[in-house]
């Protein structure tokens, strides 16, 4: 594994880093090999059931292309199979979070994006800006912030190549918790481990694929897919435990979002 890309198991979460902090964590034709064989180690790792994606440091995410070196995005082994930074055409089957801390610009937000969930620190801040270079956006951008948070948001962010804060993503539908500055990774890990601690994972990653793969179908043929997909995963033996334990009176708290994400607080 390169340097400029590392990863840790904490149990059953696997972290990513991108590290490159002297340069804002940005990616080039090495670390985007790093991440594109990260992932795939990841989505091969039974034992390995999150994954946990962030920037070394406080102060980026990602910010996104190395346009200091960009020829080197087109020629690397994993430019077809993945994209240029590595990542975004790759599915490992199982949840991703994105502990977002920093910078997360251009290319950095696709990788977010790419993530199913995101947590923001508040000093986080969002925009396409290598829209002022005239670059582009072939990692997902303009497929997957659509999805996320609808087509007018989308285009606002790569047409105006806007730059905003973390409340503004969070508003925007683009960032699922606002934290304080420092603890990204920390909430990131906390339900990361939350999830990977749930009985029946199967059927957490079958419902997570259900949801992805059903994005360009019609209802009905979402339903259909529903079935083939999950109903699977209804009978298995770590989901009739978990319905005995609830049968017996196990009532297991649930996780909550941080405060400061409240419905009525989002100034």
């Amino acid at each position: 594994m390169t340097e400029k890309v590392t990863v840790e198991d904490r149990g059953a979460v696997r972290v990513l880093r991108i590290n490159r902090p002297e340069q804002r964590n940005c990616v080039d034709g090495e670390t985007a090999v790093g991440i594109g064989r990260a992932i795939e180690a990841f989505a091969a790792d039974d034992q390995a059931r999150v994954l946990v994606v962030t920037g070394a440091g406080e102060l980026a995410f990602c910010a996104g292309a190395d346009l200091k070196n960009p020829i080197s995005l087109f020629e690397h082994e994993y430019l077809d199979r993945a994209g240029p930074m590595g990542f975004a055409r790759l599915d490992p089957g199982k949840p991703t979070i994105a502990a977002v801390n920093g910078y997360c610009f251009a290319g950095g937000g696709e990788l977010a994006a790419w993530c199913d969930i995101r947590i923001a620190a508040e000093n986080a801040e969002f925009g396409c800006l290598s829209r002022r270079w005239g670059v582009p956006y072939t990692d997902g951008g303009t497929q997957r912030f659509a999805r996320i948070m609808g087509t007018g948001n989308a285009l606002y962010m790569l047409t105006t190549g806007a730059r905003f804060d973390a409340r503004r993503a969070y508003e925007m539908g683009f960032v699922q918790e606002v934290v304080p500055a420092g603890e990204a990774l920390g909430r990131a890990l906390e339900l990361a481990q939350t999830i990977a601690g749930y009985p029946n994972f199967r059927g957490i990653c079958a419902d997570r694929n259900a949801v992805l793969h059903g994005l360009s179908l019609d209802i009905d043929e979402g339903l259909l897919l529903e079935a083939e997909m999950v109903r699977p995963e209804c009978s298995s033996e770590e989901l009739l435990a978990g319905l005995a334990r609830f049968a017996a009176g196990a009532r297991d708290a649930s996780p909550r979002p941080p405060a400061t994400t409240a419905a009525g607080d989002r100034s």
